[in-house]
């Protein structure tokens, strides 16, 4: 399975209800080993940081497997407008 940033997006769209979903390829020559995320869903409110990330890990579950290095930030959108405020 290649692994991309649109296929990560669309998993944690689809699987968060995710509004919004930063992907970078954080590899060091783009191979799709190391991947940093930012996720926006509302299903994050009311969890513990550490709830919201094993969310993302679930929904990621197999991509996961393959991937070396994984780095995410989940927000609420109501911390996400906050933070977009700043």
């Amino acid at each position: 399975m290649s692994i991309t940033p649109d296929l990560i997006r669309e998993k944690l769209i689809g699987g968060l209800g995710a509004i919004h979903v930063d992907v970078e390829d954080t590899s060091p020559n783009r191979c799709a080993a190391s991947f940093k995320v930012l996720v926006v869903s509302p299903q994050f409110e009311g969890k513990p940081l550490l709830q919201r990330h094993r969310m993302v890990n679930n929904c990621l579950a197999e991509e996961l497997k393959e991937i070396h290095a994984f780095e995410q930030k989940t927000l609420t959108p109501e911390q996400w407008e906050k933070q977009k405020a700043q």
